[in-house]
């Protein structure tokens, strides 16, 4: 029995690049750091707006990289390793991570913020145009 994929056609029509990005990101969040997604209050006719905060306590900024590859949000961390002090319970370590996030189309990133050891990033999501196209049947011959 073949096992079919969540993205294979003939229900989605050209996203069955998409599966192989949903399997990497799958593999790429282990669960830390903790998050939170929340949808900001609208005001007017800004577009929507989201926020991802991520728990990143003992990172500075210089330790932290946002970035924007096509259509994912990466944010990596990176701490290095303190060798100097004579500890006698060492219970903090220095940890790298990687939280990717998939970005709808249009998605666009405000900014982030580094405060009280939480990564804020404000995403604004555009109302998309309702464009509708008239498609020509022509007659076979």
């Amino acid at each position: 029995m073949s096992r079919m994929k969540p993205l294979a056609p003939p229900l989605l029509l050209g996203f069955e690049s998409n599966d192989s990005i949903l399997a990497q990101i799958a593999r790429a969040n282990d669960g830390y750091p903790p998050y939170d997604i929340e949808r900001l209050r609208e005001v007017g006719d800004d577009p929507e707006r989201l926020r991802i905060t991520l728990a990143v306590a003992g990172f500075s900024e210089s330790e932290l990289d946002v970035s924007l590859q096509a259509n994912r949000l990466v944010v990596r961390g990176r701490q290095a390793e303190r060798a100097d002090g004579d500890f006698l319970f060492r219970g903090i370590a220095a940890r790298q991570f990687q939280r990717v996030f998939l970005l709808a189309e249009g998605m666009d990133v405000l900014g982030a913020t580094l405060k009280n050891g939480l990564l804020s990033i404000d995403l604004a999501r555009p109302e998309p145009a309702q464009v509708v196209k008239k498609i020509n049947i022509s007659t076979a011959q």
